[in-house]
């Protein structure tokens, strides 16, 4: 059974970095893509990054283009998200998800597993 779970959320002022973590405790870590996403309150999920199940291939939203950074270590279960030159805008919960497929896409519906969510905050 896949579970994902989180870490490195929190408070950061803009301008400044972040590197979120997320573990997959599943045994099949290796064969699936890898996605983030993100929530603004009281605006609608949306795609932020996603890479595929051998790290070979990584697409973005334009919002986050050259600031942002997916990466897996398959050997670890676990795929990050460094953030840098972060802006207020980024303020969000942060979710991992678990592609469907070998290769992650910006839909949510094409990831089947979700984690719980780590807020990040950037402050102005």
């Amino acid at each position: 059974q896949v579970q994902l779970v989180e870490s490195g959320g929190g408070l950061v002022q803009a301008g400044g970095s972040l590197r979120l973590s997320c573990a997959d405790s599943g045994l099949t870590f290796v064969s699936y893509a890898m996605g983030w996403f993100r929530k603004p309150t009281g605006k609608e999920r949306e795609f932020v990054a996603a890479i595929s199940w051998s790290g070979g291939r990584s697409n973005y939203a334009d919002s986050v283009k050259g600031r942002f950074t997916i990466s897996r270590n398959n050997a670890k279960n676990t795929v990050y998200l460094q953030m840098d030159s972060m802006k207020p805008e980024d303020t969000a919960v942060y979710y991992c998800s678990k592609g469907s497929g070998y290769y992650g896409g910006s839909y949510y519906q094409q990831y089947d597993y979700w984690g719980q969510g780590t807020q990040v905050t950037v402050s102005s």
